[in-house]
């Protein structure tokens, strides 16, 4: 299953490492792909895992765009 995520905050390559390492501790995550320039996080996951994964974006500091 594919989710995206619109999400702020995404300035570098940093901000996308520290995305792609806090949303692949999850239990299910199997990829994470950022693309800086657009903000877009994309997430293959086994699951519906999007709650989750929202509020853990949050947490990182790249809540999702309004």
């Amino acid at each position: 299953m594919e989710l995206e995520f619109q999400v702020q905050n995404v300035k570098c390559q940093g901000c996308a490492s520290a995305i792609r390492t806090g949303l692949g501790q999850y239990p299910g995550v199997q990829t994470v792909q950022v693309d800086v320039p657009t903000g877009q996080v994309t997430v293959t996951a086994t699951s519906d895992l999007r709650p989750v994964l929202s509020a853990a974006l949050k947490d990182l500091g790249y809540p999702e765009k309004d």
